[in-house]
């Protein structure tokens, strides 16, 4: 079938369904969507809450439990322990299907009746009861969307790491501060899209290199300074001179550094080791388009968030992987997710699911929610392999006949994912808000939820400007504190762990709360918008004598101020 171009139902404008689209839904037996892609992104990530963890209480036992859900929300909660306990059946709150209504508004009836797990956590994490989405942490505090960290916190999309503190997408790291999109790096502070370093500060874009400090783009070097090789003892006494164990050194240092990033080429698109990608953040992944922070995948075409690896023959789909293969439509699904499509947050070993939520081992079921180890079942009943078949055909067909309506007038007919404004999450409270930015009137105006809920407020006794400038300064009892953020001047506290941690690596307090540290290294990640450019690169190589004529997609907007070059010329120069 040839390229068709339609009128997204959600913005108004035009999107291309290709060929290999067409392909797609065919194979998976799904009509073609209404949504643009970027439309069909934002809608399923209004259902991901990363890292907004509220204190709700237990349907179960009554006990309070560190939640994802808030007590506004209405969602019954268990804690994640009572969840997986076998004294209950999601079964138990089965219904037959009624023709007379729509059904997306019969599945938001169930989606809010039977309990959802608390902190959506996996078994295994210890002494560690307060993260989220997280698994086998062990020690850590306040850590989000992980899995095997030990002793860390404030991090968020990491995995194996130790003794970690305020970093974002990094994996197999030690001992790392305020790091950004980084691997097995040891010691490497206020970085971001380093690999194997040691010792590294204020850096970018580094591989294999120790002992460095406001370097960019360099690989296996050590004791350089804003990309200078020195000596080991003037290297050393560069770095005594930037008194970087206080605040306002830390601060100049960062502010100098990156400045001094900017002058340097950067890469089209951020990754490596790929095979026919278009997208941003995409290593070690072949035939994926339009992708978005993509690991070790194969053959998809509009996903976000794959950072496990092993998603492949998928569309439309956001966050996990590790595996899932022949999906569409999907949230949260991965750890064995095959052939299934319109799901939230099924995981592990699911196959042949559609518009489920919560799944566990499951196989050929349909509008069902927190089932475990069920097959054929249709709104958590119980039916016979040839029954099952008969009412979900029967299901589809009414889905068509009888769509839901939102508030805004969107139709949804079989082949959409569920609704936004039935997502338990609000605008702001979901990563929806990380990726497509909007202000609390222009969320209501679209359609969308909004979280008004009433943060308990602590009193603060320490304002963040009156704190030590020196780490060296800093008495035990700060850990007693209760700080004002310099910014938003909401209340943050220091930890005993991480005042431990920021004495050994002789590095100042932080000024921002949590949230105001984390919106800070998030604003070093490209959004999934691509830019039509043309390569920066002036200089003389053996394709081009002068400007080169090279263009590309990317996700760095033509008004910002880094040097893009294509992948020739970027490796001309820097790799």
């Amino acid at each position: 079938m040839e390229s068709q171009t339609k009128v997204c139902q959600n913005c108004k404008q035009e999107f291309v369904i290709e060929p290999e689209d067409f392909a797609f839904y065919e194979k998976m037996k799904v009509p073609p969507p209404t949504f643009c892609w970027r439309c069909r992104f934002q809608r399923r990530s209004a259902y991901r809450n990363e890292r907004k963890a509220f204190f709700n209480t237990s349907l179960k036992s009554g006990k309070k439990v560190f939640s994802l859900y808030s007590k506004q929300s209405n969602i019954p909660v268990y804690s994640d322990e009572e969840w997986y306990e076998d004294d209950w059946d999601a079964m138990q709150y089965g219904r037959d299907y009624d023709f007379s209504k729509t059904f997306f508004e019969q599945f938001h009836d169930i989606a809010v009746s039977v309990p959802h797990k608390g902190s959506s956590c996996e078994h295994g994490n210890l002494r560690s009861d307060f993260v989220v989405n997280s698994d086998t942490a062990k020690d850590s505090y306040l850590v989000f969307n992980t899995s095997a960290m030990e002793a860390c916190a404030y991090c968020n999309a990491s995995h194996r790491c130790r003794e970690c503190f305020d970093s974002t997408n990094m994996n197999d790291c030690e001992l790392s501060y305020e790091l950004f999109l980084s691997t097995k790096c040891y010691r490497t502070h206020f970085s971001s899209q380093c690999i194997d370093c040691t010792n590294v500060l204020f850096s970018k874009n580094c591989k294999g290199c120790v002992d460095c400090f406001g370097c960019v783009n360099l690989k296996n070097k050590s004791h350089c300074f804003f990309n200078e090789q020195l000596s080991k003892e003037d290297y050393q006494k560069s770095i005594a001179e930037l008194r970087l164990n206080t605040w306002s050194g830390c601060m100049e240092a960062k502010k100098t550094a990156h400045e001094f990033w900017l002058k340097f080429p950067i890469k089209y698109i951020q990754g490596v080791n790929n095979l026919n990608v278009l997208g941003e953040y995409i290593s070690n992944s072949r035939n994926i388009y339009m992708g978005y922070l993509v690991q070790g995948a194969d053959n998809l075409r509009y996903c976000q968030e794959q950072m496990f690896p092993g998603a492949k023959d998928s569309m439309d789909i956001s966050v996990w992987g590790s595996p899932s293969e022949i999906c569409y439509e999907n949230a949260i699904c991965g750890y064995g997710c095959f052939n299934s499509k319109f799901c939230v947050e099924c995981w592990p070993q699911n196959v042949n699911l559609e518009y489920c939520m919560f799944m566990e081992n499951c196989s050929d079921c349909f509008a069902s929610f927190g089932l475990k180890n069920k097959k054929y079942c249709i709104f958590n009943k119980q039916y016979s392999s040839d029954e099952y078949k008969e009412l979900k055909k029967k299901i589809i067909e009414r889905m068509d006949s009888m769509p839901f309506m939102d508030k805004k007038g969107r139709i949804y007919k079989y082949g959409e994912f569920f609704p936004a404004e039935h997502s338990p999450f609000g605008y702001n409270t979901s990563v929806v808000s990380d990726h497509f930015p909007l202000a609390r009137e222009q969320v209501l105006k679209e359609g969308y939820n909004w979280d008004d809920v009433e943060r308990t407020e602590y009193e603060t006794n320490t304002d963040a400007s009156e704190l030590p400038n020196s780490i060296n300064d800093v008495k035990d009892d700060i850990v007693s504190k209760l700080i004002a953020c310099y910014k938003c001047k909401r209340a943050y506290r220091i930890i005993k762990a991480e005042l431990d941690f920021l004495r050994q690596e002789g590095l100042p307090l932080p000024r921002l709360c949590v949230d105001c540290r984390f919106a800070d290294r998030l604003s070093q990640r490209n959004k999934s918008q691509l830019y039509h450019r043309k390569c920066m690169c002036d200089k003389k190589h053996a394709f081009h004598a002068g400007h080169c004529e090279n263009e590309f997609e990317t996700s760095y907007a033509p008004s910002r101020p880094e040097i893009v070059y294509c992948e020739q010329c970027y490796n001309s120069e820097v790799a």
